[in-house]
């Protein structure tokens, strides 16, 4: 399961978080109160969880793509699924 810092809490407790991380845990940071990247361990497995409980995965498209792929075509890549319509 990741947690959901914004990158203040980031600054002021990134020795906490290395602790964290290095026991398993990871992290996905916002900036500027939208998803920006994930803190994760080297080893080990990582469990995610639902894909669809995924901010990343939930957030709107925020530019055009420059490879001519549609958004689908880059959730199949990066999740192996394609995001559903609903």
């Amino acid at each position: 399961m990741l947690t959901t810092i914004n990158v203040k809490t980031l600054r002021r407790q990134l020795g906490q978080i290395v602790e964290r991380v290095g026991k398993g845990e990871g992290f996905t940071v916002l900036y500027r109160s939208r998803p920006a990247f994930r803190i994760v361990p080297i080893d080990g497995p990582l469990t995610l969880g639902n894909v669809e409980d995924d901010p990343l995965y939930q957030a709107d498209a925020v530019g055009r793509s420059s490879d001519g792929r549609s958004a689908a075509d880059h959730d199949q890549i990066l999740y192996g699924n394609p995001k559903t319509e609903g």
